[in-house]
């Protein structure tokens, strides 16, 4: 049976950061084995297993009295390995970790054979390695990702100093973050930290997590095509080539920090015009015309025209461009909607049955609009979840090429969830909307609902305004554009009854916003056209 000697240790097999015990065999030799679901870590030091018997002995460390050596393979001198206390021990290398106090509290054992890892002592006490080697407050200070690699570089840069203080993390890429945050007050006192890690993918995004941390005081060392990492250039004898880039590793820069001397190139491109214009002359002069990568909201009250006005900039951006156009008009069948794009080209309410058309009106409006296959619709099938409407908007950009999509409306979307609350969802869908407009370059028209104002509601002619944005306040954080538009339905003059007026409520492009037009409903044709009184604005 044997004893057990401490528990709760961080396990190198799967990454466990208490799962790992060790234990006094009865053959007196020392032995460790995880416990966490699924690993298969169960060692001895010699290479024998044996079980464990719960006690409440407490844990003595036992310093390992091994050999220093030179470690050829890796081209580590003894010089190094002694500064760094690393030894052999029963065919492992043995790396000290030191406590606060610059004591021994544990090892990481390395197999000499093979690469199999396991560790001796008071693990979870232990500082970086080699922290306890260089004072703080000094110029610069290395971190690797491993011992061998923090030796190496320790003796590139010239052994016979303490001047290039170098340093690993425990467990790797895996550990660095957190090792570095237990440590930062001793690597925050170093005037420059190099972040030396590996150049694979885990080893770059630790990299950048470290350096993230500590911030403008970090230089990131970038190791050339075909090497690894310090351990790498050191058995290759490339002592000078690995002096050269640490020296020109480069300040960390965030993400999303630009210096504004790099930018003549961007800057000296021409300005992006729109893609084609609004058909409205009055929203132009205030929009400068309908650009790509852009997110334009349109709000009303409801049954105020939001849907035909939207519909009218389909039609206008399918006779005036050559893209495809993404349909998801989520309050009507497919069949009312292209019944509806065909009315436009027939000048005739083609989705009324008191309509009457040939079948030759019928087949030119069809050519004209659907049969040009440019305009792909939505067929919701009652089914409106925005995973599935954001999907289906990412697959009309991408497979289908559209370079405007329409969604009338994203209130019922978020209204048709069965779980979580209206904000949160409403939140939700905007914020992936916004990301798919930025990562494929298309025009998102969306409608949305207002709420009731204070008085006057909008079937009377209310003005409208971002305040009133119904759900979330991202409403009125995301868009480029918001359009509102207001009608008074109640108005005692039918000219007026059917004239809406469109306002600008935000406009991220130039910043002009206001009443933009007046557009008067032809309620024979179904076409609403702009009406040019200056008074009326």
């Amino acid at each position: 049976m044997g004893v057990q000697l401490a528990t709760h240790q961080p396990c190198p097999d799967c990454g466990s950061s208490d799962a790992l015990a060790v234990y006094e065999g009865n053959d007196g030799k020392s032995y460790s084995k995880c416990f966490s679901s699924g690993c298969k870590a169960s060692r001895s030091f010699s290479g024998k297993k044996t079980t464990v018997k719960e006690t409440s002995k407490p844990f003595v460390f036992n310093k390992i009295e091994g050999v220093t050596k030179t470690i050829t393979g890796r081209n580590l001198n003894r010089v190094t390995t002694s500064f760094f206390g690393v030894v052999e021990h029963e065919g492992s290398y043995c790396f000290p970790y030191h406590d606060d106090e610059g004591n021994i509290v544990a090892y990481k054992r390395r197999s000499i054979e093979g690469k199999k890892f396991w560790t001796e002592g008071q693990w979870t006490q232990g500082k970086l390695f080699g922290q306890s080697l260089f004072p703080m407050g000094q110029k610069t200070i290395t971190i690797c990702e491993g011992e061998f690699d923090a030796m190496s570089a320790f003796q590139m840069m010239g052994s016979n100093t303490n001047n290039y203080a170098s340093v690993s993390v425990r467990n790797g890429a895996g550990s660095a973050l957190n090792d570095c945050k237990q440590n930062y007050e001793y690597l925050d006192s170093f005037d420059t930290i190099y972040v030396c890690f590996d150049s694979d993918k885990q080893g770059q995004e630790a990299a950048k997590q470290v350096a993230e941390l500590f911030g403008s005081k970090v230089k990131v060392f970038k190791a050339e095509p075909e090497l690894k990492d310090a351990s790498d250039y050191l058995q290759k004898n490339l002592t000078d080539r690995f002096n050269k880039a640490w020296w020109k590793s480069e300040r960390f820069v965030p993400d999303g920090i630009i210096d504004g001397s790099t930018l003549w190139d961007e800057v000296n491109k021409p300005i992006e015009k729109s893609l084609v214009n609004y058909p409205y002359t009055g929203l132009n002069n205030l929009t400068y015309g309908i650009r790509p990568q852009e997110l334009v909201l349109c709000t009303a009250g409801s049954g105020l025209g939001k849907s035909q006005f939207m519909r009218e900039l389909v039609y206008h951006i399918l006779q005036n461009t050559e893209d495809n156009i993404g349909l998801m008009f989520l309050e009507e069948s497919v069949r009312n909607t292209a019944r509806s794009m065909m009315s436009l080209r027939a000048n005739k309410l083609l989705h009324l049955p008191s309509t009457e058309s040939t079948q030759e009106e019928l087949r030119d409006a069809f050519d004209a609009t659907l049969g040009t296959g440019r305009l792909f619709l939505l067929d919701h099938f009652g089914s409106s979840e925005v995973d599935r409407i954001v999907s289906r908007v990412r697959y009309m950009a991408k497979a289908l090429d559209c370079k405007y999509i329409f969604l009338d409306h994203v209130s019922i979307v978020v209204s048709s969830q069965e779980h979580g609350d209206e904000r949160k969802n409403l939140d939700s869908i905007m914020t992936k909307l916004r990301e798919l407009v930025q990562e494929t370059g298309i025009c998102l028209f969306a409608v949305s609902h207002l709420k009731r104002p204070e008085g006057k509601g909008h079937e009377e002619g209310a003005v409208t305004s971002m305040s009133q944005l119904r759900g979330s306040a991202i409403l009125g954080q995301v868009p480029n554009i918001i359009l509102g538009l207001e009608r008074n339905g109640q108005a005692e003059n039918e000219e007026d009854r059917h004239t809406t007026r469109v306002r600008v409520l935000k406009n991220r492009f130039c910043g002009m916003t206001g009443p933009a037009c007046n557009l008067l409903y032809n309620r024979d044709t179904g076409r609403m056209t702009e009406k040019f009184d200056e008074d009326a604005l």
